[in-house]
């Protein structure tokens, strides 16, 4: 089986590490999701603003020749427990793919690109290929109260986030309320609990640094330029 990418994702993560590692946990990230030559035929289109949601199809960007193991310890559990990797989102697959839910704020015409669709809520870094779009219907998709194994308590945790005035100013509004839900989701992995290290990831053409100590993430400076090797923790080893 062969498949080639039907578009691409364009928004403030160009990384890996600092991304929400589900859909739907920061809905104030805005992706802009840019369709290959082929597929900008506006008809290809029709009647999809008539969904509030849909899924995206996609490949994981970093997996290259990684070959995939039959279990995984996946971080937000804590980093030390193994499960099949057929129970985890890991991006160590047999078949690098993900499944991401989108809100849809806007179908747009352009010049340069054709129909560009913009969306709230993705997991993807900028670049991301994806595969297929298509709609979310919930009352096939959903199932309210779906047992989901020990990521519950993990879902209700929220950290405190604590940002300059400084750090803030660099912002858009909806960049910063971002920023404010990425960090409150606590981007380190489940096993690294050091309080005095200083942890980054690219965000919005900044390194955003910040430390995490007692529950309470605090930003310390926002750098222009992004290193070169932002931390980047796998999902999985």
């Amino acid at each position: 089986m062969q498949y080639e990418p039907i578009a691409h994702i364009e928004n403030d993560f160009p990384t890996k590490f600092g991304l929400p590692r589900q859909s739907g946990l920061s809905e104030h990230l805005v992706s802009r999701i840019i369709m290959e030559p082929r597929y900008r035929d506006a008809e290809a289109f029709r009647g999809i603003e008539e969904f509030e949601y849909l899924w995206l199809i996609w490949a994981f960007a970093e997996m290259g020749k990684r070959a995939w193991s039959p279990t995984v310890r996946p971080p937000k559990l804590g980093g030390n427990k193994r499960v099949g990797v057929f129970a985890t989102r890991s991006p160590n697959r047999p078949n690098p793919i993900g499944l991401t839910r989108v809100r849809l704020l806007g179908v747009a015409q352009t010049p340069q690109h054709g129909t560009v669709l913009t969306v709230g809520g993705a997991d993807l870094m900028s670049g991301t290929a994806i595969l297929d779009i298509k709609p979310y219907l919930p009352f096939a998709d959903s199932v309210p109260g779906a047992a989901v194994g020990g990521y519950e308590q993990r879902a209700r945790e929220k950290a405190a986030v604590k940002i300059p005035p400084e750090v803030a100013a660099l912002f858009t509004e909806e960049q910063l309320q971002t920023l404010r839900e990425v960090l409150a989701c606590d981007p380190r992995p489940g096993y690294q609990h050091d309080a005095e290290r200083v942890y980054g990831f690219a965000y919005a053409g900044y390194d955003v640094r910040f430390t995490a100590k007692d529950g309470v993430i605090a930003v310390l400076e926002a750098v222009r330029e992004p290193r070169q090797r932002a931390l980047n923790i796998s999902e999985s080893e």
